[in-house]
């Protein structure tokens, strides 16, 4: 394994940030010793009597300062983030409205790259998936509300104005759910009255000359005088993105044959409609008791158009079969969900909380392929999907604080999803004969079923535990034509977490977590219903011929086992006097059963000579570590008489090695070695405007996947910054700006088998996304 200099390794820099941590602890104590004096001149007599020796001076003031307390109050509704995240017994982070709010973010990836130890895939200032600890294919928990949302739905179709806040949970709890090996990230939407709103923003985002419009209205009010209460969100918008689509293929011979070049280059468009709509109706059915429903719509509706030309040979000596292609596309996902909850107090103790919610997302797609060799068509290739998801949930939890400090909660969890699915191939208007046997319908069902117990308790004012255990059954059925699977799994995860606080009012505590988590085979990967690569398809009259390593066939695997994890977490929190805290977070998790997908030249039925499938199989174990560094205060914390910049940064460092696959490069997949934010505002004290920027950085590097295969990523380096002028007490303007100074977005595959190496480089580049934004309180 390949190790870096000493001045240089991540080792190296935690010594440093440590360090760097540690002393800024020991100043923050500081100072609050030097400030415990300090009473003497705030307190001394002759100034505090002589504000109001002027009476004229109140009455034109007074109304201006109570309202402006009073807005404090109401946008905080109760506890602080910090304090939420402070008194929790497992590790827990959350997000409110006033930190999603500080770059005027147009997506929610773009929210939560900022965040300690999270990543996000794809080209900077766009979102794209969200992994904590690095950690990609599905090891982070996504939920909305407490739940997982069917296929087809991204948390990039969720604009950030539907937010109320975001909890980011380290290590998995009894009721959230164990599938959780990385983290969990739970997205709440608007939530019960808190004060009345009446919002409406428009917006326009502008990259590489696209104008792209949105608007948004949030209304929240009272219904009665009992406490009964509506909140209302509605944001409709548009995305349209251009992007360069040029590549080349280089084809190495290994026994001294000839190199091949391909290149391809092109353009394409990508463009989105959407509309969201969420609500909550709650009545308030007597003290501590209410019932609610909430309704979650999601339109999403694409188009898509690009133009290739390739040039050169191709890996295996043939001749190319075009030079030219256009491809267009249509999409459509629909999806509506109803929830309720009924909250009631079976005694003074004893609460009860049930929840049911019932869904259906429908989902239509239709893609056309020309090919031509110069102004002739050579093939026509059609692909037209429709299907449907129905879903339902049922929870039942109940709790009851006990007298000797136990916060007692058990719990039971069902679950249902159903997809129908029904696909048209045509090739040259007829259908593609090599997939006849395997049948155009796809019927699958994934039922899950959970029972969970957890004891929260104080033993004295240094130490609190958080006990669980959790079981979890997940039945999945499909009768693809040929391809039936019946696969079920179950796994008992228990959990444990504690804090220790060193003195009952210390801001300094320490958390520790110990935990067995899972994640268990997405449908996609059970079914073994092939699918053919399009680049070497099967000619009308019989089977397949050879196809090329990099344009391998996929299928799916029924016989995957669930991965199994053992997780430990250690970190030091310090909560600062005027807000914010210093961090560091140790953590560590051995997976069993790891699933990766491989390709491998196989004996296929489609085929008349071996392919090339790539198949997710579960290849063995694998351990990752890691420390997350964290600090945001108010510079005048450090600083006397500086200027009180609020400052956030975090630090990541993470290591991983895969058992079966030879090293240096051999890390989980998409994990990269660090990940690091920082940032400011600073609202000015002249002039009604407020300033915020930040750097996200991630370094780029080569991952072996596979004995196979590698990938190689470039580095994120992503700079943000906005300015927000506040026209009035009602209305504001807000400027931002996302990756400012971009860079080029280049990735890499390398495949080498006993005869070639394949380097396959696809060249991108990026865009500063600017976005005007007009805010106004009706």
């Amino acid at each position: 394994m390949y190790v870096p200099s000493e001045s240089s390794s991540p080792r190296f820099a935690l010594r440093g940030l440590c360090l760097s941590l540690s002393l800024m602890g020991f100043a923050s104590l500081a100072l609050a010793q030097e400030a415990a004096p300090a009473p003497a001149p705030a307190a001394s007599a002759p100034r505090a009597p002589a504000k109001p020796a002027t009476p004229a001076r109140p009455a034109s003031p007074a109304p201006a300062e109570p309202r402006q307390t009073l807005e404090k109050v109401e946008v905080s509704g109760g506890a602080s983030d910090d304090a939420t995240r402070r008194a929790s017994s497992a590790a827990k982070i959350v997000i409110g409205r006033e930190e999603i709010e500080k770059f005027g973010d147009n997506s929610l990836g773009e929210v939560m790259k900022r965040l300690p130890g999270v990543t996000t895939g794809g080209r900077p200032g766009r979102g794209g998936e969200i992994r904590m600890r690095g950690m990609g294919g599905g090891f982070t928990q996504i939920l909305v509300n407490g739940e997982r949302m069917p296929p087809g739905f991204s948390l990039d179709q969720l604009p950030p104005e539907q937010v109320e806040r975001i909890e980011i949970m380290r290590a998995p709890t009894a009721e959230f759910g164990a599938r959780a090996i990385a983290g969990t990230i739970n997205v709440v939407l608007r939530e019960a009255y808190q004060r009345k709103v009446n919002d409406l923003r428009a917006g326009l985002t502008i990259e590489r000359s696209q104008v792209n419009p949105n608007l948004s209205w949030q209304r929240n009010d009272k219904l009665d005088d009992a406490g009964s209460s509506y909140n209302l969100a509605v944001n409709a918008g548009q995305m349209k993105h251009v992007d360069d689509q040029n590549g080349r293929t280089v084809a190495e011979d290994l026994h001294g044959g000839p190199t091949r070049v391909l290149t391809t280059s092109g353009s394409g468009t990508d463009e989105r409609k959407m509309l969201n709509a969420t609500g909550r109706v709650q009545w308030r059915l007597g003290e501590g008791e209410s019932f609610a429903l909430q309704p979650f719509l999601s339109l999403n509706k694409g188009s898509s158009s690009s133009q290739q030309r390739q040039s050169g040979d191709r890996s295996d000596g043939r001749p190319l079969p075009y030079d030219s292609a256009q491809t267009d596309g249509t999409s459509e996902f629909k999806m509506l969900r109803l929830n309720t909850q009924l909250q009631k107090k079976l005694d003074a103790d004893t609460r009860l909380d049930l929840r049911a919610g019932l869904g259906r997302a429908l989902m239509d797609s239709h893609t056309l392929r020309q090919e031509f060799a110069g102004s002739v068509g050579t093939r026509t290739q059609e692909d037209t999907v429709s299907g449907h998801d129905s879903n339902w949930s049922l929870m039942a939890k109940a709790s009851r604080q006990l007298e000797n400090e136990h916060s007692l909660v058990g719990g039971l969890e069902a679950e249902s999803q159903t997809r129908h699915q029904t696909r048209v191939s045509l090739q040259n208007g007829l259908p593609r004969p090599e997939l006849a046997d395997f049948g155009d319908n796809i019927s699958a069902s994934v039922r899950r079923f959970a029972a969970y117990g957890q004891d929260e308790w104080s033993m004295g004012p240094h130490w609190s535990f958080y006990a669980g255990l959790r079981w979890e059954g997940i039945e999945t059925k499909s009768d693809a034509a040929n391809y039936a699977v019946s696969n079920k799994s179950s796994v008992w995860t228990p959990l444990l977490h504690a804090v220790w606080k060193p003195e009952e009012k210390s801001r300094n505590q320490v958390r520790m977590s110990l935990t067995r988590s899972y994640r268990s085979p997405q449908l996609q990967d059970l079914i073994a219903r092939p699918s053919i690569n399009s680049e070497y398809p099967c000619p009308a009259d019989g089977l397949c011929g050879p196809n090329a390593v990099q344009y391998a066939d996929r299928s799916g695997n029924p016989d995957l086992r669930p991965e199994m994890a053992t997780g430990l977490e250690v970190a030091f929190e310090r909560y600062l006097v005027k807000g914010g805290l210093l961090s560091a977070n140790f953590f560590y998790r051995h997976i069993n059963d790891l699933i990766r997908t491989e390709t491998r030249l196989e004996t296929v039925s489609w085929a008349n000579v071996p392919r090339w499938v790539a198949r997710p199989q579960n290849i063995g174990s694998a351990k990752t570590f890691g420390v997350e560094l964290e600090a945001k205060f108010r510079l005048d914390e450090f600083v006397d008489e500086a200027l009180p910049i609020n400052l956030r940064s975090n630090l990541s460092l993470f290591s991983s090695s895969v058992d079966g696959i030879p090293g240096p490069n051999n890390r989980i997949d998409s994990q990269p070695k660090a990940t690091a934010n920082i940032g400011f505002d600073y609202k000015l004290r002249a002039l009604p405007l407020t300033l915020a920027a930040g750097l996200n950085w991630t370094p780029g590097g080569t991952l072996q996947q596979t004995l196979i295969q590698q990938s190689v990523t470039p580095t994120k380096r992503v700079i943000d910054a906005s300015a927000t002028w506040a026209i009035d007490r009602d209305t504001q303007l807000r400027l931002s700006a996302s990756n400012l100074a971009p860079l080029d977005y280049n990735t890499s595959t390398i495949i080498t088998t006993a005869d070639n190496r394949i380097t396959t480089d696809n060249l991108g580049r990026s865009f500063t996304v600017w976005q005007l934004r007009w805010e106004k309180k009706l």
